[in-house]
């Protein structure tokens, strides 16, 4: 009975192990896929982006953006004014009535001088991967500059590249988050998932007709 504990003991230390090696392989590809094409404020006003996508953070109890999503905001309206693109798409949650990510973004993009027709907004960003392929599907974005702190831009620059973007990132980061080591942990897991959903390439919750980038007709929505 002793010496079959000791082998199942052995052999769950072992599946442990092979698990704990295969997370780490993965998430090393995807912080070095994405990593590649994380570039500085300069370097993106240089790539000829047609669009900054905005990734959601999450709002505060007023319905407005939290302080995360501010940051992501701010970098974002610095590049469009800077000239590193022209348009902006705002992803994120709308999936209930009394929550909407998409429009308290544009509200904080428009406050702060960006014209309602550069702002796209896309209410199925259910998550990145939803974002990244809607923003080629949908919005028909072939060089987009992707805005989030950098533990999330490995992630979200990878999966865009993996689903035929030319895509770069910019850091948003400003201050450090509270609760930032519950994320990063969500982050190795997410890295995981999203690592096998740009392999398997499953559909996002919704689609729905073109609205291109390209088309001057920002302010319109999709989702």
């Amino acid at each position: 009975m002793r010496r079959f504990l000791v082998r199942a003991l052995l052999l769950c230390a072992f599946f442990a192990a092979v698990t704990v090696i295969f997370a780490a392989v993965i998430n090393l590809a995807v912080v070095m896929g994405g990593g590649r094409n994380i570039v500085s404020e300069e370097e993106a006003a240089e790539k000829g982006a047609d669009c900054i996508i905005v990734l959601g953070a999450g709002l505060l109890p007023d319905g407005t953006p939290n302080r995360m999503l501010c940051d992501r905001l701010d970098k974002a309206i610095e590049l469009y004014m800077s000239g590193a693109a022209d348009k902006m798409i705002m992803s994120g949650d709308h999936g209930k009535k009394n929550y909407d990510e998409v429009n308290a973004m544009k509200n904080y993009a428009m406050d702060r001088g960006v014209p309602d027709d550069d702002v796209f907004m896309d209410h199925a960003g259910f998550s990145t991967y939803e974002t990244m392929y809607r923003a080629k599907a949908i919005f028909r974005v072939e060089r987009p500059i992707i805005v989030t702190q950098k533990y999330h831009l490995y992630r979200a620059v990878y999966i865009a590249e993996k689903l035929g973007l030319d895509a770069c990132g910019v850091d948003s980061y400003r201050v450090t988050y509270t609760g930032q080591r519950m994320r990063d942990v969500r982050e190795a897991a997410a890295r995981i998932k999203d690592f096998f959903s740009c392999i398997f390439k499953p559909t996002p919750t919704y689609l729905g007709d073109e609205i291109p980038i390209s088309s001057n007709v920002g302010g319109v929505t999709a989702g």
